[in-house]
């Protein structure tokens, strides 16, 4: 019996980058398709000389790929600084930003599951790669043009290849707007979770030699993640958070698995969701820096956001899912802040792409301004804040439908939610439908502010719903509506 050779795949970069199932469609073959398009883009660019930055995680096998990446490049001359061990995602922006690089690329799939891995592209400008150019890479990898490769080991020996170690510059570029001494005098315990990952040992290493009481967990490289995906939500992080009530620590800080998104927990080992890590990022950078720039949100994102612009005086943009739309928009604002969903948050003061360890460390500068006027604990901060910017009860599901019934599922709600949107859901009255920019869904609000969004996926098998309500109760009815609505 004789099987045809599979098809080439086609590579299609979604809300951050193009992710795939290791030795399915993520193969070395496919990453190099990838790397020549990268290097297709910079050459038609004319920065050849500005060369790329490669990075990548603690997946499996990633330095491998990133190696496989770097001698397509090479083989265009294209000089390269080659990650000199596993980093979070933002080092290469942060590196692409401090050598004007061309481009960056990161061999990671950020939070997916550990059978998966990714190929991310950042801009000259550190944010992820906007759908412009994007848009030019994928139409060269379409192209299917042959490509060459040349020997790392010959390249590197030719002087076309700097391996950089990130921590020391990026201290320095940290130190520019958070005081990190005045962080490590605090009498404070903090927990914190990286899952795994590759920021594993940064905030304890940032944090180190002064007072404060740093505590770190799961530091070894586990390309399983334990089991788990390594997304900081729940319940992939409810043994930190056990751990944080049993050890009575103040509080906890968490990553993702290439460390660009951020979470964290009050002293009860309570969960703090995005949503709300979203307006308390906000809320310090008004209250506690003085700031007023813009800020910009997903369109999934929390509308405590909006309440906060009106008292603060801050305008409030709102994007398409994904920092490839977020990170752009900060840039043409001049915002100090981008907010995902999915824990990722950019600081114009910082980088205009997800850092996950500074998100965190100015979670942490926020709850000890709070502590300092006399606001303790954790959970009093949040309560105070809630008083302030509204109530956020969220949530999200994913529903994952079988892969040969997607394509039919996915016309059946974008189709019949178009001609046919819901009138009630849950017997809440719809105030307004509003369609999705980019075609993939629907976002229904009910007149108290409560909000539904449902969107399909355009890489995996499944349908995201969200809701953020201003109670429990219309939380889990209006999340209760939606997954109706995807089964049909």
């Amino acid at each position: 019996m004789t099987n045809d050779a599979p098809p080439q795949a086609q590579i299609v970069f979604g809300t951050d980058g193009w992710r795939a199932r290791i030795a399915d469609e993520f193969t070395f073959d496919n990453v190099r398709r990838c790397a020549d398009g990268v290097a297709r883009y910079v050459l038609g660019k004319g920065d050849r000389e500005k060369g790329v930055v490669v990075a990548y995680d603690r997946r499996f096998a990633s330095e491998h790929f990133a190696m496989a990446a770097s001698e397509v490049l090479l083989a265009h001359d294209i000089p390269i600084a080659f990650a000199a061990h596993a980093v979070p995602t933002q080092m290469s922006s942060y590196e692409v930003v401090e050598r004007g690089a061309a481009a960056g690329i990161v061999i990671t799939a950020s939070h997916n599951p550990w059978t998966d891995n990714g190929f991310k592209v950042k801009a000259p400008t550190g944010s992820a790669g906007g759908p412009d150019m994007l848009e030019v890479i994928e139409a060269a990898i379409a192209a299917g043009e042959p490509f060459e490769r040349r020997p790392f080991a010959d390249a590197e020996a030719a002087g076309l290849v700097e391996r950089f170690d990130p921590f020391p510059g990026y201290e320095r570029y940290v130190r520019r707007t958070l005081d990190l001494d005045a962080l490590r005098a605090a009498e404070v315990s903090v927990l914190v979770e990286p899952m795994w990952g590759a920021g594993a040992g940064w905030i304890s290493r940032l944090l180190r030699g002064g007072s404060i009481r740093v505590t770190e967990i799961h530091q070894e490289r586990n390309p399983y993640f334990g089991g788990v995906n390594p997304e900081p939500i729940r319940p992939n992080v409810d043994e930190a958070l056990g751990i944080i009530a049993r050890d009575g620590h103040d509080l906890g800080l968490l990553l993702d698995g290439d460390a660009d998104r951020a979470g964290a927990a009050d002293e009860r080992g309570t969960f703090i969701h995005q949503l709300e890590v979203s307006g308390l990022l906000m809320y310090y950078l008004a209250e506690h820096r003085g700031l007023r720039q813009p800020v910009v949100i997903s369109v999934n994102n929390t509308s405590t956001a909006g309440h906060l612009g009106e008292k603060y005086g801050i305008d409030v943009h709102e994007t398409s899912v994904g920092f490839k739309y977020i990170g752009p928009k900060m840039i043409e604002t001049g915002a100090m802040m981008g907010a995902e969903e999915s824990g990722g948050y950019g600081f114009g003061m910082h980088l205009p792409e997800r850092d996950g360890i500074y998100a965190d460390l100015l979670l942490l500068d926020l709850f000890l301004r709070e502590k300092a006027r006399g606001v303790w604990p954790v959970s009093r901060i949040l309560a105070e804040f809630h008083e302030l910017a509204g109530p956020s009860y969220y949530r999200r599901v994913d529903v994952h439908v079988e892969r040969g019934a997607y394509a039919e599922t996915k016309r059946r709600l974008l189709e019949g939610l178009a001609e046919t949107p819901p009138s009630s859901l849950d017997g809440r009255s719809v105030a307004r439908t509003q369609a999705l920019d980019t075609r993939d869904g629907f976002k229904f609000f009910v007149p108290d502010g409560s909000w539904l969004l449902i969107r399909t996926s355009g890489t995996e098998p499944l349908v995201r719903v969200y809701t953020e309500a201003s109670s429990p109760e219309a939380r889990d009815a209006l999340i209760a509506a939606g997954e109706r609505l995807v089964r049909g």
